[in-house]
């Protein structure tokens, strides 16, 4: 056991982890060796200061978020010399570009084939839901779905159950997409169901983030599952080197079933996520089970992605499921699917949608949050009309600056009348949004930049279903577990003050 330990620290030490380590910290030396060598050399000097003054120029003017803007040309007042330098050397990249047009040439191609094999069906919404609705189908190519059944889960062990027995019953194929996938308890049992099913002919099918599963999975874990049976991409490979590209990572939580069975929200496949493994106390999460037409939207999602990752292509025709139309509906559901490669932030017009929609309450359930000041001004706003406004964060944090900059928020949120929850058993990683009693949105979409620009992401809207009335209700549980910030609990001194303001502004790229 000992030996088996001791090589397990020699591949962590010498592995791929510690390469990539290694030509990071080497990138960032050079980068400070070129700063330094800059203040010697006069010509130099003026070279990279122009390019600064210049860079700043460009940011100004670019009709990017306020808050990246604040933080670029701050870190270029900060380096004058480095500034504009570290600023191109992140976003003037010829990969992004490629891989942006691969993808965009992707969807294009599948949604036209979509549309030609079902015709899109029309919610009878009202008001804003209605615009969501066609802003969504309209900007993003999202259609909305009658003829679905929903299931809420609020507990990891509870999601697993069904999801097994369903992937038991698979005849077609079982498509897995995930952030993180961990060897352990949770892992292993749906593995030695897909195997059974690989046996059995179905086409089984897994991506998995590279970064989310750097310290998760084995070097090499793809060829294992192929050696199964079970066909397997990864997701952005992360390479040692500083890119724009490396941050934008697949965030995303799926699994369909022969396309009529669908399963997102923020669960991931490890043992945290079903409290076999304590890290941050009890882990409060949620999914979403759907049975019915709007699998069809989470089966062309995940073909997004395998045909972006293997560069192959087949007929949609052969892995949609013929839809049944005596399956009962339970209002409107419409699935979504964000991502950084195009200017349309889908997962931050949902949230403020709820936001503005509100006549009586609004609920959000978030793991982070640190958002720009448009949605705090909303949320403010939106407490002050009279809506019972009330965020349930965690008590125990994974990340402790994240949740020392969301914390930051605190103060002028109360002063509004928004009602803060901290769950004080341990950490919320749910993202969920409530509005009134017949709106809510279940997903992967932190409330925070890197979900809203940075990430590939997904979930459900539901107009109108019996699914809003288990979340809220669910929630309603939740808050006897959580402690209610005060002001009081928000009096600190003038450099903690001082620092979480730094934080802030820091938040784009946390």
């Amino acid at each position: 056991m000992k030996k088996i330990k001791y090589r397990s620290k020699l591949r962590l030490i010498f592995g791929r982890r510690m390469f990539i380590a290694l030509m990071i910290l080497a990138q960032i030396l050079f980068l400070l060796a070129l700063l330094l060598r800059g203040s010697q050399l006069r010509l130099l000097n003026i070279i990279l200061s122009s390019l600064s003054v210049v860079t700043a120029l460009h940011l100004i003017t670019r009709p990017d978020k306020y808050a990246f803007k604040i933080l670029w040309t701050f870190l270029i007042l900060l380096f004058p010399l480095f500034g504009g330098v570290m600023y191109w050397t992140f976003h003037f990249q010829t990969a992004s570009t490629g891989f942006r047009k691969i993808l965009k040439k992707i969807e294009d191609a599948q949604q036209a084939e979509y549309r030609a094999l079902c015709a899109p069906e029309e919610p009878h919404l009202v008001g804003q839901d209605q615009r969501l609705f066609s802003y969504l189908r309209n900007a993003a190519a999202l259609p909305a779905y009658e003829h679905t059944q929903s299931r809420y889960f609020g507990d990891g062990k509870e999601m697993l159950s069904a999801m097994l027995a369903d992937m038991r019953r698979a005849e077609k194929f079982i498509f897995i997409e995930y952030f993180i996938i961990e060897e352990g308890v949770m892992w292993n049992s749906i593995l030695s169901v897909l195997r059974e099913r690989v046996a059995a002919g179905v086409d089984v099918r897994v991506i998995y983030d590279d970064l989310g599963c750097l310290l998760t999975l084995p070097v090499g874990y793809q060829k294992t599952l192929r050696a199964q049976g079970i066909q397997c991409e990864i997701f952005n490979r992360f390479h040692p080197f500083l890119t724009t590209l490396q941050n934008n990572r697949d965030h995303r939580k799926i699994a369909v079933i022969d396309g009529k069975i669908a399963y997102t929200g923020g669960i991931n496949l490890a043992d945290e996520y079903i409290n076999e493994k304590l890290r941050f106390g009890h882990w409060r999460d949620s999914a979403v089970r759907m049975q019915g037409a709007a699998a069809e939207s989470f089966t062309t999602m995940f073909l997004q992605a395998w045909h972006l990752l293997s560069r192959t292509r087949e007929p949609l025709r052969d892995l949609i499921a013929d839809r049944d139309s005596t399956t009962p509906s339970d209002g409107w559901v419409q699935p979504y699917t964000d991502s950084p490669m195009d200017k349309i932030h889908v997962g931050e017009r949902i949230y403020s949608h709820a936001i503005s929609r509100s006549q009586k309450s609004l609920y959000i359930t978030t793991p982070y949050l640190t958002v720009g000041e448009e949605m705090i001004a909303s949320l403010k706003c939106c407490a002050e009309s009279g809506v019972d406004v009330r965020i349930f964060v965690p008590g125990i944090p994974d990340k402790k600056v994240v949740f020392f900059t969301t914390r930051s928020y605190y103060r002028e949120l109360l002063s509004a009348g928004v009602k803060i929850y901290e769950y004080t058993p341990g950490f919320i990683h749910s993202k969920i949004v409530v509005s009134d009693d017949d709106f809510c949105m279940i997903g992967s979409t932190n409330m925070d930049f890197r979900s809203f620009y940075l990430n590939y992401e997904c979930g459900a809207c539901f107009y109108g279903s019996q699914i809003t009335a288990d979340i809220k209700a669910d929630i309603l549980n939740l808050q006897a577990d959580c402690h209610e910030v005060t002001e009081a609990d928000c009096k600190t001194n003038f450099l903690v003050r001082f620092l979480q303001n730094i934080c802030r502004m820091f938040a784009p790229i946390m």
